[in-house]
């Protein structure tokens, strides 16, 4: 019955694909769905090239994230809320998986140049993969984002659903695992982009926000000009916006995400840093 079903369904489920990602995506996705529903098993890998990225983009298939970040991307279009943002000539993808959103910004942005920071070793893998034919307009950084430089590590499996999406990181206690990760703060990052300033600041970190927005934020949030921010819970969600109590900025909520447009010290706090 569940076969019938399914096969009473798919075109529909193409010609949706179709609307969104495009041809050439859904037939790929279409392609690799059948195979895995006539052997048993999906295929290791794809290769897919939707309609709001510039060049194909690997997936990994077998139970992976992958695909899931594909069609939140792609298909649910879920960063179109910044699509309008100028300038975006500079842009930190804090999180960047395995280099679809920063395909997308790369591709919605075709002045910009993107850093993109991804701690797990096989997601990174992928992610340089993904962004290598975006030539000197990508630079991706194997590492994790956090409030200085230091060694971190990395752990999956005890967030989330465990999933290649649901890596974090975090300090080590000395007692358990050896730190593996290089930790980045966001003044190293922007030295690596050649930039004084960040235009697009956008951050999927797994709960690193408390780090993040916890310590020495204020010395580059003067910097940013926009965030794109999903939260991880009520105490990542209240740190970040305490960071921010300084700042005058256009607050709006698109699905998961967070964004605020147009960040500026209040003139108090301008006076105030200006004085010393």
């Amino acid at each position: 019955m569940q076969i019938f079903k399914r096969i009473l369904l798919a075109p529909a489920i193409f010609l949706d694909w179709a609307k969104t990602v495009g041809w050439r995506a859904a037939f790929s996705l279409f392609t690799y769905r059948a195979q895995a529903a006539l052997s048993g098993e999906a295929p290791a890998t794809l290769t897919i090239k939707p309609r709001k990225a510039m060049y194909p983009l690997a997936a990994r298939g077998s139970g992976s994230s992958d695909l899931e970040v594909f069609h939140q991307i792609f298909q649910f279009d879920e960063y179109a809320c910044i699509r309008d943002i100028s300038p975006a000539r500079v842009i930190l993808d804090l999180g960047a998986n395995v280099g679809y959103s920063s395909a997308y910004l790369l591709s919605c942005f075709r002045g910009a140049k993107v850093v993109a920071v991804e701690p797990d070793p096989a997601n990174f893998r992928m992610c340089s993969k993904n962004l290598a034919p975006y030539g000197n307009r990508a630079q991706v950084v194997p590492g994790a984002v956090w409030s200085k430089k230091c060694e971190l590590v990395l752990s999956r499996g005890t967030f989330g659903d465990g999933r290649e999406w649901a890596s974090q990181v975090h300090e080590s206690d000395g007692k358990g695992a050896q730190p593996t990760v290089e930790a980045w703060d966001v003044p190293s990052l922007m030295r690596l982009a050649g930039s004084d300033y960040i235009d697009l600041l956008k951050i999927d970190i797994e709960g690193s926000e408390l780090e993040l927005f916890g310590n020495n934020s204020s010395l580059w949030l003067p910097k940013v000009r926009n965030i794109c921010i999903e939260l991880h819970g009520d105490d990542c969600t209240a740190m970040f916006l305490n960071a921010l109590k300084e700042f005058d900025y256009d607050l709006g909520v698109s699905g998961e995400l967070t964004i605020c447009r147009n960040i500026q010290l209040k003139q108090a706090s301008r006076g105030y840093m200006a004085g010393g």
